[in-house]
């Protein structure tokens, strides 16, 4: 069962030749069959899953191929959404780490691809494509026998409601508070999940950028100075909490369930949020009823180990120690020594010993290679090595999957 002791956050550098394709669908305005997309997609997927497998990684991913960006197409499918064309600065939270990313002051912004809700949140079968066409092109290229290892990276449910200014992640139409937003969302998620767990599924991360930025101070201040806010930052990070539990609550006992604290690898290697996790450790821990934690430790804007303490007995930590950003490869023993440390603070946490501690840990670049289509300093060599070492370490601390 997931997590295993070798573990990476989803995304994996794409081919150039997948690029291409997606760049004719784009500026030739070609369909996805004219451009011969389905081929290439499936012989994609099926290299980059080969290439884990090779490296004996688990948990293997379809690289997010899919994709364009992290957070993929699910939300375009729900119903009721509608994407935003031209949208006003003045609708989102300009102290938001993503938002102030993408926008320049005064202008009319848009940051990525965005969605609200304008009317009533549902989720139809038919038109929730994305995810189960994703599983499928994996399933297709490992045995039936390791299917359920298969691992799909999935957008926060809070995701389309952070970025946007109090009441402005729906319309007044659609909704009268976040109450009955949240409701919706988590209705929507628990149809997506049950029709993923039907065709197979027993493995899902939640990608969460919103969750460390809980830990910015500047995010913090951001929030406490708008005035439009109804309540504290950390009565929206119990809503958050909640409204998780509410999408998992109705898995089944073999699904398991992790969320990646995501502080952002964007084109360039660009990070998003800084803050040690210790302000939100033990809420975070001990209220969210996901299996595991992925969380991201590659540098010192983390914060060091100490929040760990908090991480309940029947919990998991996925330590993202080996960076997706730098081509330099790290220090084994460094690494190794890391994660004996991060042991110790669970361990203590749990009145374990190191030993025990360790079997609930496990290791993990500390974001995905390409999280973004293109834009990212690593080679696909590079990215091998990457892998390769988080397996040997993994196999010298732990001797297993």
């Amino acid at each position: 069962m997931p997590p295993f002791r070798a573990e990476h956050m989803g995304s994996l550098l794409r081919p150039d030749n997948l690029l291409e394709v997606r760049e004719a669908i784009r500026e030739k305005g070609l369909s996805p069959d004219e451009a011969g997309l389905p081929a290439v997609e499936k012989a994609a997927v099926a290299h980059v899953v080969k290439l884990q497998r090779d490296l004996g990684l688990k948990a293997v991913t379809s690289g997010e191929y899919n994709r364009t960006r992290f957070w993929g197409l699910m939300w375009d499918e729900f119903e009721g959404t509608i994407r935003l064309q031209d949208a006003e600065a003045s609708m989102f939270r300009l102290y938001h780490p993503d938002v102030v990313s993408l926008i320049e002051k005064d202008r009319k912004v848009m940051p990525g691809d965005s969605v609200i809700a304008g009317s009533k949140l549902s989720h139809n079968p038919a038109k929730s494509e994305s995810n189960l066409h994703e599983l499928r092109l994996v399933q297709g290229a490992v045995p039936e026998s390791e299917w359920a290892n298969i691992k799909l990276t999935m957008i926060t449910p809070a995701w389309f409601h952070m970025r946007y200014k109090q009441g402005r992640a729906y319309t007044k139409e659609a909704y009268a508070n976040d109450a009955d937003y949240f409701k919706d969302v988590a209705k929507v998620y628990q149809a997506e999940l049950e029709l993923l767990y039907k065709a197979g599924l027993r493995n899902v991360q939640f990608d969460d950028p919103g969750l460390a930025y809980f830990c910015s101070d500047k995010f913090r201040q951001g929030w406490a100075e708008d005035s439009d806010n109804i309540g504290t930052v950390d009565d929206l990070l119990d809503a958050y909490i909640a409204l998780y539990n509410d999408c998992i609550s109705k898995l089944p006992a073999d699904f398991h369930t992790g969320v990646h604290l995501c502080r952002g690898n964007f084109i360039g290697g660009r990070h998003f949020a800084e803050g040690a996790y210790d302000i939100i450790a033990q809420k975070l821990f001990t209220e969210l009823k996901v299996n595991t934690f992925y969380l991201e430790y590659d540098t010192e804007r983390s914060g060091g180990f100490e929040p760990l303490k908090f991480l309940p007995k029947d919990r998991h930590v996925v330590i993202g120690a080996i960076s997706t950003k730098l081509r330099e490869l790290e220090d084994k023993e460094e690494i190794k020594q890391r994660i004996y440390k991060a042991a110790d603070f669970v361990a203590e946490g749990s009145g374990q010993t190191r030993e025990e501690a360790l079997k609930r840990i496990a290791l993990s670049p500390q974001c995905g290679f390409s999280t973004h289509e293109t834009g990212y300093p690593l080679t696909e060599e590079d990215e091998k090595k990457k892998l390769a070492l988080v397996r040997q370490i993994a196999d010298e601390i732990w001797g297993e999957p």
